[in-house]
């Protein structure tokens, strides 16, 4: 493996800015939310939602390494070539002095083009020559050209409050027969330290192969998406969304671990769900359950959902709160490890009369929502199983559409807390009828060039609770999309009518925000 130990050393200031240490309280813990208000004294089981939250100011945040690793392939000659150098150029802009870029280019060969640079003005003077003699030519060989980019980010020797990211680029066509193997092979070496992001461009039915590639390589990344730029929509604003959170990331190497309490001794079991290749880890001693989460964007959270299977209380008659577990979380900010925080008590009124309902609450609403989010992408998970192209497995598409039409109907059922799961749950619904009205209505090709891609990408962006580009309903369906998000997609929007434009670069945006956020203080 080539060592890419190059990586520019940080320049060290005189003196950092007041207030750029001040690490505590950059993720907080949400109050606790139950599916009901109280339980029996007798065998029961109740839910609970355990949610972290961070800080919508971006004051402080993780400085950022990229590296952009980049298809210039056959399938990228005439107009994605150009597109691509466009988005390029977006990102240059919005990168400051502090943040690091690298650019690895595949085809026949791959070629990294420069070290990991800060992003100084002469640097990105440098970048935009080398993205503008970039020629379109041969066979891509990704899987090559993403091994690079982990080497890149691997060997870096600066790495105290940075956080290691990579963007891979990609039109295809896909060369590999088993793509889980060869995406478990690239891994097998590499840490949680790194998020993969992906973009497939094209909606063409021979890169259905490739999206379904990129997307296994993003969600086996801790953070890492995929995002679909299908022909005809704009790579500088799929590009915009991921940048925007990495440009404020508030804090790295986020867990929470919930540990049993002994006095009720409770069975806790994680929620099946939405983890991916990431699944919650147990202490076999003590019972606890850890997930981990990686690096947090400002305004972005993370729930989990834990069931706790409650025995036979030795109270014959009292009414009492029962004490099942501790939560408690921790992270990391500017190479300062924070955590694990003050416990927050999970605990859950018993009686020998309980009213037997769900939570009656927001709160409660709330959960079931995310209960239901959920199951929605089990069903859409199965979908897409029952979907894939295989010998030796029939395609059933009027199954499926069964199981989505059943699926919309729960949504529907949903009562909606406009405090609460409104923007959620009309979320689920636009994803389940976009589904079925435009894709499996017609057929399996339509599926194959449309759906799955579609499919990925959402399925990626509930696993991760990030916002993912779906194709052309980027405006649409925003769901996780952080408020810096949001400024960036108008931004890239502007940029794409008119590229000579100066827009603002990340500390002049953090500027902005900061300015927002005190007006909205009490």
């Amino acid at each position: 493996m080539v060592q890419y130990n190059d990586d520019e050393k940080p320049f060290t200031p005189n003196a950092a800015p007041a207030g750029s240490r001040i690490t505590k309280g950059l993720v907080t813990l949400q109050p606790v939310k139950y599916n009901k208000d109280d339980v029996s004294l007798g065998e029961d089981m109740v839910t609970a939602e355990v949610e972290l939250s961070a800080t919508l100011s971006t004051a402080v945040r993780e400085k950022l390494d990229l590296v952009m690793v980049l298809d210039v392939g056959d399938s990228m000659a005439g107009a994605r070539m150009e597109m691509l150098k466009k988005a390029m150029r977006f990102v240059l802009m919005k990168l400051t002095p502090v943040d690091r870029l690298s650019i690895v280019t595949f085809s026949d060969e791959v070629k990294r083009l420069c070290p990991l640079r800060f992003m100084t003005h002469v640097a990105k003077d440098d970048l935009k020559l080398l993205i503008d003699g970039l020629e379109a030519g041969g066979e891509p060989n990704l899987l090559a050209g993403l091994e690079t980019g982990l080497e890149v980010i691997s060997s870096r020797r600066h790495t105290t409050g940075r956080t290691g990211n990579i963007f891979l680029v990609s039109a295809g066509p896909c060369t590999e027969e088993n793509i889980a193997e060869a995406v478990c092979n690239l891994y097998v070496d590499i840490t949680d330290e790194v998020a993969v992001y992906t973009f497939g461009l094209g909606n063409s039915k021979d890169a259905s192969e490739l999206h379904r590639l990129l997307a296994e390589i993003s969600v086996q990344s801790l953070g890492g998406t995929f995002n679909w730029v299908p022909d005809g929509a704009s790579l500088s604003a799929a590009l915009s969304q991921p940048l925007a959170g990495l440009l404020t990331v508030v804090a790295q190497d986020v867990e929470v671990t919930l540990t049993p309490r002994r006095d009720e001794d409770p069975k806790m079991e994680a929620s099946p769900g939405v983890w991916g290749e990431h699944d919650p880890s147990r202490d076999r001693a003590t019972g606890a359950i850890t997930f981990k989460f990686g690096a947090l964007f400002s305004g972005e959270s993370r729930k989990v959902i834990v069931n706790f299977r409650l025995s036979h209380s030795a109270a014959e008659a009292t009414r009492y709160d029962a004490e099942l577990a501790d939560v408690q979380h921790s992270y990391t900010a500017q190479g300062t490890v924070q955590g694990p925080r003050a416990p927050q008590l999970v605990q859950v009124r018993r009686s020998p009369n309980p009213t037997g309902a769900g939570g009656t609450g927001s709160r409660a609403r709330r959960l079931r929502a995310e209960q239901a989010r959920r199951q929605h992408i089990s069903v859409i998970s199965r979908s897409e199983v029952d979907l894939t192209l295989g010998p030796s497995r029939p395609r059933d598409l009027d199954r499926v559409r069964y199981r989505l039409v059943a699926a919309q109907n729960a949504l529907e059922d949903i009562v909606l807390d406009e405090d609460g799961n409104k923007g959620m749950v009309g979320t689920l619904r636009a994803e389940i009828r976009l589904l079925l009205a435009l894709v499996l209505r017609k057929s399996l090709e339509v599926y194959q060039v449309k759906g799955a891609p579609y499919v990925f990408a959402t399925k990626g962006s509930h696993i991760k609770q990030r916002f993912a580009a779906r194709g052309h309903d980027i405006d649409v369906i925003r769901l996780y999309a952080t408020p810096r998000m949001d400024t960036y997609l108008q931004q890239a929007r502007q940029f794409d009518k008119d590229p000579d434009e100066l827009l603002p670069n990340a500390d002049e945006d953090a500027k902005n925000n900061e300015a927002a956020l005190r007006t909205t203080m009490p």
